[in-house]
This record gives structure tokens, C-alpha cells and sequence, in this order.
């Protein structure tokens, strides 16, 4: 728990919560990044929907960036896989996600709001599989 900082994860929820409720209201569409990723690939999509989607997506990677430039902030990330790894890690996550219908933000977020039923079961599953995981990982094999 030494790492636990409940003021920036709670200023970090109600953003996101923010940010999804006025996508939702001002677009009457549902903030789901897998979503909205796939649509924007898919050949189907007119190009001003194509547009906005991209500005969605591209400002999730600009903002933060931004904020990291001008803030003193010291965000750190240290990735030891090579990018074979990463990039089969990638495929499987976006497997994943199509095969579940959401990631589980979408789930977690946009859907439980909207009191989805797949959405409850869906984030059952990602929270059971994450507590097992970490009690495996902490408590069985010890690392």
C-alpha cells in the first residue's frame, strides 16, 4: 500500500468519468477506446466519422504528453520486453477485447453506467482474474 495515492486516482476517476459522460451526451455515442479504434479502422466508416474518432484517440496520447511537459510531475515507466513481446502482447489485448465486446474500461465504465448486464459480468471477470492473478503471483510463487 506504500504506493497507493488515493487523491490523484480519485482526481483521475472522476476525469474519466467526466470525459466519457460528456462524449456520451455531446456525441450520443459510448466512450469505448476499442470502440472507437476498431470503428475508426474499419473501411466502412465515413471519413467524418473516421476524423473524429482520430482526434479522440490522437488527444488521449497528446494530452497527457503535454501536461508531462509542462508540469513537474515525474511520470516514469520502465519496459523490459522487446518489442516482439509488446507487440504480440498488443495483438492478444486487442484480441481479447473484440472476443469480450469492450476493454474494460469500456465495460467498467460506459458500460456498468448504462447498468449492462454483459458489462457486470464482463468486470466480474476482469476483477476475479486480476485478484487471483495478483494473490498467485504475491502469495504462491512469492515474487
Amino acid at each position: 500500500m506504500e504506493n497507493f495515492t488515493p487523491y490523484s486516482a480519485l482526481l483521475g476517476g472522476a476525469l474519466i468519468g467526466l470525459a466519457s459522460g460528456l462524449y456520451f451526451l455531446l456525441n450520443g455515442r459510448i466512450a469505448g477506446v476499442s470502440g472507437i479504434l476498431g470503428s475508426m479502422l474499419a473501411s466502412k466508416t465515413p471519413t467524418s466519422d473516421r476524423i473524429e474518432k482520430l482526434a479522440f484517440i490522437a488527444s488521449m496520447i497528446i494530452a497527457p504528453t503535454v501536461i508531462l511537459a509542462i508540469s513537474s510531475l515525474n511520470a516514469q515507466s520502465i519496459v523490459t520486453a522487446s518489442w516482439p513481446v509488446i507487440i504480440i502482447a498488443g495483438l492478444i489485448v486487442g484480441f481479447g477485447t473484440r472476443l469480450g465486446s469492450g476493454c474494460t474500461s469500456g465495460h467498467g465504465i460506459c458500460g456498468l453506467s448504462r447498468l449492462s448486464a454483459r458489462s457486470l459480468v464482463a468486470t466480474l471477470c476482469f476483477m476475479g482474474a486480476g485478484v487471483t492473478s495478483t494473490y498467485i503471483i504475491r502469495h504462491v510463487i512469492g515474487s
